[in-house]
This record gives structure tokens, sequence and C-alpha cells, in this order.
């Protein structure tokens, strides 16, 4: 039965989440012995989400820690106009609620989560993950480990939203998906992504990225349909952009 946020329990067997955590290879988990990660894996629970739900919800109680093992999620801040700003795409093996981790509290989400296709995730409760994270230091290394990647994501973008050119930066954000949830299609790599995303993402304006993914169309570097890109060559594009 599904929740109002959308949430609907769905049956998995231990050995099918573990088999799928060992596809994944979550940077979350590096560094625990098996028994380990059987132990981690035993205190989460198993979640599905309708597209378009909320995980969590900027300023809510960080009281839980996510693991997307099927689907796409992303985060986001919504101005004080009610705008909603992405900030990051969580792709599978990603987690998402770190500030659960944070035994000084009660802490607060930064970032609403919301999923933006029919999606599953690992659950863990702040209660359960807190304990795990004391007896197994390296989660918590892992964790910071994952929070230095999305500085540093932000701030090569921060440098390329001050000194690079628009289509530069649009084609390093597509790039960037491209590497993290890119789906390999007979044309291409496809990207679940609209031009809002993309203009957010990359500091731009929407009309700037429907000028260049119409461009790039008719260079035949992509193909553009509405929520969704394939990208025919990464290096052409890169090079294009350039």
């Amino acid at each position: 039965m599904a929740t109002r946020s959308g949430l609907k329990r769905i049956i998995m067997s231990a050995s099918e989440i573990a088999a799928r955590v060992s596809v994944l290879a979550p940077k979350l988990l590096e560094g625990l012995a098996p028994r380990e990660i059987a132990e981690v894996l035993g205190a989460a629970k198993l979640r599905r989400y309708r597209a378009h739900s909320l995980l969590a919800r900027e300023g809510d109680r960080a009281d839980k820690l996510f693991l997307i093992l099927e689907g796409q999620a992303r985060t986001f801040t919504t101005t004080h106009k009610g705008e909603k700003v992405v900030i990051y795409w969580v792709p599978p093996g990603d987690p998402s609620g770190g500030r659960a981790f944070l035994s000084e509290g009660p802490m607060e989400y930064l970032l609403s989560t919301e999923v933006v296709t029919d999606s599953s995730a690992l659950v863990w409760e702040r209660s359960a993950i807190l304990p795990l994270s004391k007896k197994y230091p390296r989660l918590l290394e892992n964790a910071l480990l994952i929070a230095s990647g999305y500085l540093t994501a932000y701030r090569d973008l921060y440098v390329a939203a001050n000194y690079d050119t628009a289509p530069r930066r649009v084609a390093w954000v597509l790039d960037k998906l491209a590497k993290a949830m890119g789906q390999q299609v007979d044309t291409g790599i496809a990207l679940d992504v609209s031009n809002d995303d993309l203009a957010s993402e990359a500091n731009v304006t929407i009309f700037t990225v429907s000028r260049l993914m119409s461009e790039w169309q008719r260079k035949g570097l992509l193909l553009k349909s509405r929520g969704r890109v394939v990208i025919r060559s990464l290096e052409d594009l890169l090079r294009i952009a350039a």
C-alpha cells in the first residue's frame, strides 16, 4: 500500500539486496568487510517510491539516510520566490541525507530529495545508522569523502560559471550527468533531464539551453526530446563546445 508520500513497501530478499549492492559497489560501503556490509544492510529497510515523490524535505529533521538502488533522484533547494533549484543528481549507488550521521542534533536536511523516476532505496533510521557509524568508523570516513566529492564538483562549477562560456558550462553538465547516470542506448547515451534542469545546473538561462540544444542537434551531436537527451558523442560535444 502506498502512503501519501508515494512510498510503498516491496518484498526483496536479503540476498537480492546484497546482489544489487554488490553490482553498484556504493562508495558508502567501501573498505567494509563482507560481514560488516551484511550487518549495515540488515539495519536498512527497502522502500519503493513513485516518480516525483519526496524522500526528504528541506528543513525537516534529518532522521533518515537513503541509498538509491534503482531509478534516479535529485536534491534541490527552494528560493524565497518558490522556485526549485536543482543542486545535484543522485544516481543508483549514491546516498542522500548524510546529516543523519551527525550525532549532534537535532539536525535538519539542508536540501530536499525527490525521485524523478519510479525508484527504490535502502532507508536507515538515524537511530540505526548512528550506532553503526560508531562501530564502523569507515562509514563516516566514506560519507566525508562523498561530501568532499560534491564540494569538488561545485568548486569546478563555480569556476566554470565565472570563467567558462555558456556552451562549455552546458556541455560540462551533460558530461557530468552522462558519466553519473547515463544509460547506454543504440544511438548513444540517454539522459532523462529537462532544459530547466540543465539551465539550473549550468547557471544559464533556459533560452540559452534551448538554443544550444537546437544547435547541437542540427550538428548531429545529440537528439533532444521532451525531458530526454541522447548524446551521440561526448567527445565531439565537448570539443565543439570548447
